[in-house]
């Protein structure tokens, strides 16, 4: 997939969703990187032009064409060097750096209808903490470009980079679409048809956390939620007793969660969606793996009933359940347009979607967590923290999880719109889950 890849080629139907969602918000995908003391910023600067001289993909232009309303990928024959953005203020504190750069959109001017537009798809800044004197260093990527694992991978090569290790080059890359195997994603005209339908009618029976302020969001906001490596051991030892994955545990505890948010009655019955990331890149025509940069993710959403006396171990099996079996059905394949096609409808048509604020699922999470391990390497440059993370403020969920077992620790990065929900909403939430997960993994 390296040497014969094209200069520039079309955007996919996946990446296509992504250049219509992210102008309005969603799909800025941030890593952000935590220093003790300030990178030597020239060699920084040169890792970074190396790291994109390996993935011709992040030196690429994203187009537009108002002509044809087609997005395209172009890698120029001499691509100007990437550079290093410096603020001159400093900002507070690293979280502040984070939801900083969510909502710093260099694609706004997209689908515009009367002019061709292009733009980079990664930017890079360096930021100073003022009352740490600690540095923070954050690639900012269009998602369409960059799913996480792939944002996973350029953290992990950057870093080999800067501690002068080689990189291996490849090409432009494909879409999803053109990787799927034959006749994985096959689907008849008309259970397409009905399976929109289905996906749209069921929409409207979803229940939500409470709107704090109606209409489209303007801005993402950012929380964390940790647990530490006692109780994380415990709860990765109960998934894995009980035959489920981790993200099961992380939506049963969200769905939870939002039933007691709102004080009701025993009993009383709420329909709450999940839409579940899956990598597809070990699937997929040919094999790809993490170092292949690109968006090789599927989504699938599942809607479960939840009555808030749920046993959670219960309902993680059945939100695993449902979703293994969608999998076995490859439904993550032959779903696949019909999602793309109502993101972009649920975009063209706010007020379709509930208080008109483009949300289409309580939560996200992704099927499998990150695993990541600090090395001799990482204390040696002063790396400290790193948070990976998308923004959510045009179409997407209430709450949107990026799990990580780092350490051996549980560590989520957790995204929500706003002014939609509030930050201590939303804090409160996410206090909530942590202190029902690690209810589940007391000893009975």
């Amino acid at each position: 997939m390296s040497a014969q890849s094209p200069s520039s080629r079309p955007v996919g139907g996946t990446e296509y969703s992504w250049c219509r969602a992210v102008p309005g918000g969603t799909g800025i995908t941030v890593l952000s990187l935590l220093f003790s003391t300030p990178p030597n910023l020239p060699h920084l600067q040169s890792c970074i032009h190396k790291l994109q001289s390996s993935h011709p993909l992040l030196q690429s232009k994203l187009m537009f064409n108002p002509s044809t309303h087609q997005f395209s990928l172009h890698t120029p024959s001499n691509p100007p060097t990437l550079q290093l953005h410096i603020p001159s203020d400093p900002l507070q504190s690293f979280y502040q750096t984070i939801e900083h750069e969510l909502n710093t959109n260099s694609w706004t001017t997209f689908n515009k209808p009367d002019q061709v537009t292009e733009a980079d798809v990664m930017f890079v800044t360096c930021y100073r903490l003022l009352e740490q004197e600690k540095t923070v260093v954050v690639l900012r990527v269009h998602t369409a470009v960059c799913d996480r694992a792939a944002a996973a991978w350029l953290l992990k090569e950057l870093l080999g980079l800067y501690c002068d290790k080689a990189s291996v080059k490849e090409g432009l890359g494909l879409a999803v679409e053109d990787c799927v195997p034959a006749g994985k994603g096959n689907k008849p005209f008309w259970v397409r048809g009905k399976d929109v339908i289905g996906y749209s009618v069921n929409s409207f029976r979803f229940s939500n956390l409470v709107v704090k302020e109606s209409g489209v969001p303007d801005s993402t906001r950012f929380v964390r939620l940790k647990i530490g490596v006692e109780e994380t051991d415990r709860i990765l030892n109960g998934c894995k007793s009980k035959g489920i994955k981790l993200f099961a545990l992380l939506a049963a505890a969200g769905f939870i969660a939002a039933h007691a948010s709102k004080n009701f009655p025993d009993e009383k019955w709420e329909k709450y969606s999940l839409a579940t990331l899956i990598d597809c890149r070990s699937q997929l025509d040919p094999v790809l793996s993490d170092r292949n940069i690109g968006f090789y993710h599927s989504a699938l959403i599942n809607s479960h009933d939840v009555n808030g006396g749920e046993d959670i171990w219960d309902l993680a099996r059945r939100i695993y359940t449902t979703l293994a079996n969608a999998k076995n059905n490859n439904k993550h394949f032959t779903d696949m347009a019909d999602l793309n096609f109502l993101m972009c409808k649920a975009i063209d048509n706010p007020g379709l979607t509930p208080s008109s604020s483009l949300r289409t699922s309580l939560l996200s999470v992704f099927e499998d967590p990150l695993i990541e391990n600090t090395n001799q390497l990482h204390k040696e440059i002063g790396l400290l923290d790193c948070i990976g993370c998308s923004s959510v403020h045009s179409v997407g969920p209430s709450l949107a999880i990026f799990d990580t077992i780092r350490d051996g620790e549980l560590d989520c990065a957790c995204v929500y719109p706003s002014p939609t929900h509030s930050r201590e909403q939303m804090q409160d939430y996410v206090d909530h889950m942590k202190k029902i997960l690690l209810e589940s993994c007391v000893p009975q």
